[in-house]
């Protein structure tokens, strides 16, 4: 039997209590770091793939943040001008109330002088709505881009259109994942209105006496209407007896297209006259030889709502001899007066639909920026998640392990002190 002794100098003893007591108090330095910060990554050595997703994390959060700033400002300007087009909305409605009490039979020539100076003004304010700036300075209906006014009347400053331009870019910019547009398209919603109602044109004769005058018109068969040999090319020709002659008053329909002319018709007023799949009502009295005129709509001389109101504020006014705008307020029996009510009534409640047709584009922009908002709440929410996932500390953990290194550590102190009490002259008696 053999007996094997390994022998183990106090130096070495020295040395591995050493090592350990250092390591131990490593950890425990690096622990209480931990815990202090509340993060378990301080340095990227320390765990370089979490160190990687923290700061992707990080950077996706802080991007989110500069895209949500900048839908806050697309945000406040769309806002403010929804609230633009519902003030211009309730001009619209008051300008045509205004109008509607112009062609009162009661009122005056003298009292559609003072309304039509009411006009004005509503149309001044008008202009100032579609040229509003946000709180940037920047127009709100400039479309794809615009100078300081998108909209302007003539170098003198005079009305009527086609004095009015836009002068911002039509079109509007696509909204994206993260962002809406911060302006709106100013054409869309200010020019291009159809006139009367949008497919045909009813004027008077130039040259006509008497007192008949026509609603705007309607399509009542629009295969038969939009046939080549009709195109909306028509002249009403009305036949009235002459004093000291007597007996009915006629009318005739001529196709201007194949030069047809109808046999005569008797004339009944507040009846529809019909024609190649339209159909118009005629009012008054009108006196022989006078004439209307149906003429296809053209979009290309399509008036803007300035040109609409301004020439409601003319009809108020008497026209001369020579067909002239005078400074007299018109008379309620006047054809002309009462024609340019109709077409003007027409033509303002498109106007009221097209401004809320861009109100609801509008409110459209800003439910998608609430969505966006809360999509990137979410992704805010996900991306501090992994985040915290990454680099974050276990509190409860940490604490305990903190514990337990703490022990280990004054464990390894005391293993320490009691080996340097060990020496060979302890045992030398």
């Amino acid at each position: 039997m053999s007996n094997t002794f390994t022998r183990m100098g106090t130096a070495n003893s020295y040395d591995n209590a050493l090592r350990n007591l250092t390591s131990r108090q490593n950890a425990l330095s690096g622990l209480q770091e931990n815990v202090t910060s509340g993060k378990k990554i301080l340095r990227a050595s320390d765990d370089p793939t979490g160190a990687g997703a923290a700061e992707r994390a990080t950077t996706r959060i802080e991007r989110i943040k500069t895209e949500q700033r900048a839908l806050e400002v697309q945000k406040s300007a769309i806002t403010q001008a929804e609230s633009t087009l519902g003030s211009a909305t309730s001009l619209l409605q008051s300008f045509r109330d205004l109008v509607v009490q112009a062609g009162n039979g009661a009122n005056s020539p003298t009292e559609r002088e003072t309304i039509a100076k009411q006009l004005v003004g509503i149309r001044d304010e008008l202009l100032d709505l579609a040229n509003r700036k946000d709180s940037n300075g920047m127009p709100l209906f400039n479309g794809l881009g615009s100078t300081a006014a998108p909209f302007e009347t003539s170098v003198d400053g005079t009305p009527p259109d086609p004095d009015y331009t836009y002068n911002g870019l039509p079109g509007q910019s696509a909204a994206s994942t993260v962002a809406i547009p911060f302006t709106l398209d100013g054409r869309a919603a200010w020019m291009d209105v159809p006139e009367s109602n949008g497919v045909f044109n009813v004027s008077l004769g130039t040259t006509n006496t008497g007192k008949a005058f026509a609603d705007i018109g309607v399509v009542t068969d629009a295969t038969t209407a939009a046939l080549p040999a009709n195109g909306y090319d028509y002249t009403i020709n009305f036949i009235a007896p002459v004093a000291p002659a007597t007996g009915a008053t006629t009318y005739t329909v001529t196709n201007n297209t194949t030069s047809v002319t109808s046999a005569a018709q008797t004339y009944t007023a507040g009846q529809s006259i019909t024609m190649g799949g339209i159909s118009v009502v005629v009012k008054g009295a009108p006196a022989n030889g006078d004439t209307m005129e149906i003429n296809a709509n053209v979009a290309a001389s399509r008036p803007s709502i300035f040109g609409v109101l301004d020439r409601a504020i003319a009809s108020m006014y008497a026209k001369d001899a020579a067909g002239n705008t005078t400074t007299t307020g018109a008379n309620s029996t006047d054809a002309n007066f009462n024609h340019e009510q109709a077409i003007s009534l027409a033509q303002i409640d498109t106007s009221l639909e097209k401004i809320s047709s861009s109100r609801g584009k509008a409110g459209d922009l800003l439910t998608r920026a609430d969505r966006i908002t809360d999509t990137q709440s979410a992704n805010t929410i996900q991306s501090e998640s992994d985040r915290s996932n990454a680099e974050d500390l276990d509190m409860i953990a940490a604490i305990a392990d903190q514990k337990n290194q703490q022990t280990a550590y004054q464990a390894a102190l005391q293993s320490y002190a009691s080996i340097q009490k060990l020496s060979l002259f302890n045992y030398i008696g």
